[in-house]
């Protein structure tokens, strides 16, 4: 994936989870929870564009965060 492209999905994650009020540790528990074994120091970077973002993340984070692809992507 591009890295510009990773950073803009990085930075529509966190704005998506910091208008739910969700912190990045809550977000990381409720992956681990779907079975996505993430960190929160991973998340950091992911939404900073310094960690791959992988497709079934991405489908993890779409569900729990209540949002459509297109809000995501």
């Amino acid at each position: 994936m591009n890295i510009n492209y990773e950073k803009a999905v990085g930075k529509r994650i966190r704005n998506i989870r910091e208008r739910k009020k969700m912190t990045q540790e809550e977000l990381s528990a409720k992956l681990q929870l779907m079975g996505c074994d993430i960190t929160r120091s991973a998340l950091a970077k992911m939404e900073v564009g310094q960690r791959h973002i992988y497709l079934d993340e991405i489908r993890l984070i779409k569900e729990i965060l209540n949002v459509s692809y297109e809000d995501l992507l």
